[in-house]
C-alpha cells in the first residue's frame, strides 16, 4: 500500500480549485478552513461534498452545525487560502465576511460561493466526507486560484 506522503505527491499531480469552507461554532462565532478537496455531486437535487480531515481546526464546528459554505477563491486571495489553512487561532480578525440567511459566514470577495444544508456524513479514513444540498449560491467574474504540485497557480493570458 501507498504510504501517506507518496499519496499526497502522486494527487499533487491532478490541479484542482482552492476554497474556503465556512460555518459556524454552537456559540455562532465563525470556523473555516482551507478545502481543495470539493466536487459537485449531484444536478437534482443540488448537492456539493467536501471532505475535511478529523484533526482540522474547524471540523467540531463542521460536525456540529446542520451547515456550511464553500467559497470559491480568486487569484488575489493566496494569502487568504494561506491563512485559513493554518492553525492560528482567529482566522476571521480583520477579514470582510456577512452572514448568510442559513446563518453561514460568506467571505467577501470570493468568486462564488453555495451555502449548503448538511444532509450526510460519511466517515471515511481519517476524514468525513460532509454531503451539502445547495440552497443558494452567487458567482462573480473572475479567474480563480488553483492549487498544483504544492502550490498555487494562477490563469496567465488564458492559460495557467
Amino acid at each position: 500500500m501507498i504510504g501517506p506522503d507518496d499519496f499526497r505527491r502522486l494527487l499533487g499531480h491532478f490541479a484542482t480549485g482552492v476554497t474556503i469552507v465556512t460555518t459556524s461554532d454552537p456559540d455562532g462565532r465563525p470556523a473555516g478552513l482551507t478545502v481543495s478537496a470539493f466536487a459537485s455531486l449531484s444536478l437534482d437535487p443540488p448537492l456539493v461534498l467536501v471532505c475535511v480531515d478529523h484533526k482540522a481546526q474547524s471540523y467540531p464546528a463542521l460536525k456540529d452545525n446542520r451547515g456550511f459554505a464553500v467559497n470559491v477563491l480568486a487569484t488575489e486571495h493566496e494569502a487568504l487560502s494561506r491563512r485559513f489553512a493554518s492553525t492560528r487561532l482567529d482566522k476571521f480578525d480583520g477579514v470582510a465576511y456577512r452572514m448568510s440567511p442559513l446563518g453561514l459566514p460568506l467571505l467577501g470577495g470570493a468568486l462564488a460561493h453555495v451555502e449548503c444544508v448538511t444532509v450526510n456524513r460519511h466517515v471515511e479514513g481519517d476524514h468525513t466526507i460532509f454531503v451539502g444540498r445547495v440552497e443558494a449560491g452567487a458567482a462573480a467574474d473572475g479567474e480563480p486560484l488553483l492549487y498544483h504540485r504544492g502550490k498555487y497557480k494562477r490563469f496567465e493570458g488564458g492559460s495557467v
